[in-house]
C-alpha cells in the first residue's frame, strides 16, 4: 500500500498529523471522510502520483492524528480549525498553493479551506456532500430518517457508547472491498475509544459551529473563488435527497463543474480509476 510514499508524523501549531506523501509535480491534498483514515485513498493516490505530489493526512481527531481538546462549542473539531491544519501542513512541506480534494466529512474541510484561504487553494473538489448549512436548511422527513446519525452524533456521550459496544456491526467495512492494509488501519481506528470520540466530535462541530461559518459566508456574499468540482455517488442518496446536486452547490461557487459516478458512497475504494481520471481531467483544465 502506497509504494514509494513516505509516512511522517508532522507537528503543527495546534495539531499533530499522521501524513503520507509521495509523487512529483504540483501539490494535491486528499482528505478522507468518516469513519476512514487517509488509507482510503490507497487505490487513487498511485494513479495521481506520476503527475502530482500527493499529500494524505489523517484529519485531526481521526486515525493516528492528535485529538483536539473538548470545548463547549467544539471549535477544535471545526472545519475552520482543520482548514488551518491543511494550510500549515502544506506550508511545512514547502507548498504555498495547492489543489484540495475532500470526501464526505473531509469535503467540508476542503470547502472551508477554499472559503477561508482563496489565495492558497488553486482548485477544490468536494465528493459526496452538499454544504452543511444547505443540508440543515433543506432537512425534511426523508433527510431526518435517512441521515438521522447527524442528529444522534450531535448528542453527548451516547453515540460513543453505542458505537463502541460493537464497532464492526456499526461501521461495517470489509477487507475485500477496502484492501488488507487499509482495512487493518480502519479497524484500529474504529476500535479505539479516543478516535471514535474524535470522529464524532466532527459531527458535533457541524451542528454547533460549522453551519454558522457557512451562514456568515453566505450573508457576506462569499463564494469559492477557484474552479470547483463536485462529484457524487449515483448509488448513494444525494440525488434522491437534493435532485440537482450542482444547483445546490452553485450559489457557493464561482466556477463549477461535476457529475455523478456509478458507485457507492466510498468512491475512492469502489471506483478508484474512474475517480482518478475525473480528478486528472479537472486538474488539467
Amino acid at each position: 500500500m502506497f509504494e514509494g510514499f513516505q509516512l511522517e508524523t508532522i507537528e503543527l501549531s495546534q495539531a499533530t498529523l499522521r501524513v503520507r506523501h509521495g509523487g512529483s509535480g504540483p501539490p494535491v491534498l486528499l482528505l478522507h471522510g468518516h469513519p476512514r483514515t487517509h488509507a482510503t485513498w490507497h487505490r487513487v493516490a498511485p494513479l495521481l502520483a506520476p503527475y502530482y505530489t500527493v499529500v494524505l493526512p489523517d484529519l485531526r481527531g481521526f486515525g493516528q492524528s492528535s485529538q483536539p481538546d473538548d470545548t463547549v462549542d467544539h471549535a477544535g473539531s471545526s472545519k475552520r480549525a482543520k482548514a488551518r491544519d491543511c494550510v500549515e501542513l502544506m506550508r511545512h512541506l514547502g507548498f504555498d498553493r495547492f489543489i484540495i480534494v475532500g470526501h464526505d466529512r473531509g469535503s467540508y474541510t476542503a470547502f472551508r479551506t477554499a472559503m477561508d484561504y482563496p489565495d492558497i487553494i488553486e482548485r477544490a473538489v468536494m465528493l459526496d456532500s452538499v454544504p452543511i448549512l444547505e443540508a440543515l436548511e433543506r432537512c425534511d422527513a426523508r433527510f431526518a430518517s435517512e441521515w438521522w446519525h447527524w442528529f444522534f452524533f450531535a448528542q453527548l456521550e451516547k453515540p460513543e457508547r453505542a458505537i463502541l459496544a460493537d464497532p464492526d456491526a456499526w461501521y461495517g467495512g470489509s477487507e475485500k472491498t477496502m484492501g488488507t492494509e487499509a482495512y487493518a488501519d480502519f479497524q484500529r481506528a474504529i476500535h479505539d475509544p479516543a478516535i471514535v470520540h474524535g470522529m464524532i466530535e466532527d459531527y458535533r462541530a457541524g451542528l454547533k459551529i460549522d453551519h454558522l461559518h457557512d451562514r456568515e459566508d453566505r450573508e457576506k456574499g462569499r463564494r469559492i473563488q477557484c474552479p470547483a468540482m463536485v462529484l457524487w455517488s449515483l448509488r448513494d442518496d444525494l440525488e434522491r435527497l437534493y435532485g440537482d446536486v450542482l444547483e445546490v452547490w452553485r450559489p457557493w461557487t464561482t466556477t463549477l463543474t461535476g457529475h455523478g459516478i456509478d458507485c457507492g458512497h466510498h468512491m475512492a475504494e469502489e471506483a478508484p480509476e474512474t475517480l482518478a481520471n475525473a480528478l486528472l481531467d479537472f486538474f488539467r483544465q
